[in-house]
């Protein structure tokens, strides 16, 4: 039998360098073992796991109760940790300098790698607010990248996210004012169509006219709609549910404040028990006493953590870009005009600090970042989850939700 190389959380290091940094490569010379404490699967808490690895595939799941661990393979052995899914995060603009909207092989590679060095495996492309012409060249480049294979060692994008062009004008935040469209099922056909069906998410503005109707028609189709960016009132937001809207976006922001008269979208959201809803975990976009009210109301099979992540996640302060616009980067804060423009936040800090704002279990703080967004958006057949015969798209934390380690495609990231 192979060695085992214990992988000590307390030596893990605050930029995650899996095995101080081993190269991919050496990751797949022979069949990989890896072992803990314990393993969320998407569903349950399986004791003791050892889940085998070969030619980027996970070929078997057991546990050490049943047997030996196979002779012959490279054993990777985190005592104390839980082993998961890697990340799958729904609202993604860009990552290490790159916006999604450049949407070339050479951005989304450059994306891909540093959100794999975070724990993300999946993510979905989102879009921010153009011109209609911008955003159709855009969708364009993405369903190819999307269509095309995933490879060893890089987040890949299974389908993409508009945000935009239907949202309100008096909570688009840094969205363009000049490029904001009125709901239609026309112009929606277009990004679809240009997009060859990979659209899987869309935020709406339900209090726009023509929104209702585009709900129907987007889910129609296959696409989840997602409320959002929006001055709705309660009736208006739950016009919109009834008509197939199943999520919010970035719930806080960009949305109509709670009052007890007229609840508006937001008390729609925190009070509709089948509505998911996305929050953004940074301690910036909300407080942390805002997270444990979101918290105590979505709960554990509703809540959705996302990073809303721009160009300057993974990079330092300075000016980037979103979608085209400027946006200025300074202490963590990226805003443009003042305004809010994204976040420079990664899925493994979002863990850590919702379970530090909460108190809540790794088990259930991993469930916001996995299988919550994959049954959401409904590629819970590909994301989200640990089996057999899939992708071996893992990641390693601490008791403490810090990563220790990321696969994607069974490669060390």
């Amino acid at each position: 039998m192979s060695s085992v190389e214990n992988v000590n959380a307390a030596a893990a290091v605050a930029e995650p360098q899996v095995f101080g940094g081993a190269s991919p490569t050496l990751l797949q010379g022979k069949p990989i073992v890896l072992t803990a404490a314990q393993l969320f699967d998407g569903g349950r808490i399986v004791e003791q796991p050892v889940i085998a690895i070969e030619d980027s595939r996970i070929t078997s799941i057991s546990t050490r109760a049943d047997g030996p661990l196979p002779p012959g393979a490279r054993v990777l052995d985190f005592p104390g940790a839980t082993l998961a899914p890697s990340f799958f995060d729904v609202h993604l603009h860009g990552a290490a300098g790159h916006d999604v909207m450049e949407a070339t092989p050479e951005a989304l590679d450059a994306v891909g790698r540093l959100l794999a060095s975070r724990g993300t495996g999946s993510f979905l492309a989102t879009t921010v607010t153009a011109a209609l012409e911008v955003t159709l060249r855009a969708v364009e480049g993405l369903a190819k990248i999307v269509a095309a294979s995933a490879r060893e060692g890089v987040a890949h994008p299974i389908g993409i996210h508009l945000e935009g062009p239907f949202l309100s004008h008096a909570k688009r935040g840094v969205q363009p004012a000049e490029h904001l469209l009125a709901p239609s099922v026309a112009t929606f056909d277009r990004l679809y169509e240009a997009a060859q069906g990979h659209v899987r998410l869309m935020t709406l503005a339900p209090e726009l006219p023509g929104a209702v109707e585009l709900a129907a028609h987007a889910t129609k189709r296959g696409v989840r709609v997602s409320v959002g960016h929006s001055n709705a009132t309660a009736a208006e937001t739950r016009a919109a549910i009834e008509a197939g809207a199943v999520s919010a976006t970035h719930t806080f922001n960009a949305m109509r404040a709670l009052d007890h008269r007229e609840p508006g979208i937001l008390g729609t959201v925190l009070t509709e028990d089948g509505l998911y809803s996305e929050l953004i975990c940074d301690g910036i976009h909300s407080k942390p006493e805002i997270t444990r009210l979101w918290w105590r109301a979505k709960g554990r099979e509703r809540a959705i953590l996302v990073t809303d992540g721009m160009s300057a996640a993974g990079m330092g302060d300075g000016e980037y870009t979103l979608g085209g616009f400027a946006v200025h980067v300074e202490n963590g804060r990226a805003t443009a005009n003042g305004v809010l423009a994204g976040s420079v936040l990664t899925l493994d800090k979002a863990l850590t600090n919702f379970m530090a704002f909460t108190g809540a279990s790794a088990a259930d703080g991993l469930r916001l970042l996995t299988s919550n967004p994959a049954a959401m958006t409904g590629f819970d057949d590909v994301a989200g989850s640990v089996a057999a015969g899939r992708a071996a798209n893992l990641i390693a934390v601490s008791a403490e939700g810090k990563l220790l380690a990321s696969f994607v495609s069974g490669a060390a990231a």
